[in-house]
């Protein structure tokens, strides 16, 4: 069988070094468009796993710093907790408070004994030629004085230590009630005291006249 021009031009065509300049194109063209997407798929998926491991990051640094401030918190909570007085000195202020202001009220054991001594220093200072005003001034007004002074006094240190407490900043809500009472017991010991001292309330016995000599 004698080959024609077209058999000729066929067998031309594929010609070896033909075939591989085609083989390689086909190659590269292969290359060409598979390569870019498995390169832009592998970049995605490293851009993504970098996210994540930041953003895994920052909520670890966000959780740390939000313990560091409630820390932070709870240590200024526990120095303010310690620097702030208890509130114990006050709350036995206003009880000490209350209790003189009844006492100077009501009179103390010191003041009676005080009176009783006084009065026996009046009767030993008096004489027979003393005058009836002189021995009641001796023997019962010096006596009424001193225990006018010493109630008074004691309604004073009352109504300080119930001042005190009310000036002072409180923790427990029963206090300044208590250290008020105690402030008003003693200023009313004070009025009671200072009428007794200076005989406001009742006037000193006097002794009674001398009878006229009868003719």
């Amino acid at each position: 069988m004698n080959p024609t021009p077209e058999t000729e031009t066929a067998a031309q065509t594929t010609d070896p070094e033909t075939a591989e300049t085609a083989a390689s194109g086909a190659e590269a063209a292969a290359e060409t468009k598979t390569g870019p997407k498995a390169d832009l798929t592998k970049g995605s998926a490293a851009e993504h796993t970098d996210k994540d491991a930041t953003s895994a990051e920052d909520r670890d640094d966000d959780a740390a710093d939000a313990e560091d401030a409630e820390d932070a918190d709870l240590d200024a909570e526990e120095a303010a907790a310690a620097s702030r007085p208890s509130g114990l000195g006050s709350a036995a202020a206003s009880i000490v408070a209350v209790c003189l202001g009844i006492v100077a009220l009501t009179g103390t054991w010191t003041s009676r004994v005080l009176a009783e001594r006084q009065g026996l220093v009046g009767q030993l200072k008096s004489g027979q030629t003393s005058t009836t005003e002189q021995q009641i001034s001796a023997i019962y007004a010096d006596g009424w004085h001193v225990t006018a002074a010493i109630n008074g006094g004691v309604a004073l240190v009352a109504l300080l230590a119930g001042v005190i407490v009310l000036a002072l900043p409180q923790r427990t809500g029963w206090v300044r009630p208590v250290a008020l009472a105690g402030a008003i017991l003693g200023f009313l010991g004070l009025l009671v005291s200072f009428g007794m001292y200076f005989d406001l309330f009742a006037a000193l016995p006097t002794a009674p006249a001398a009878p006229a000599p009868t003719p």
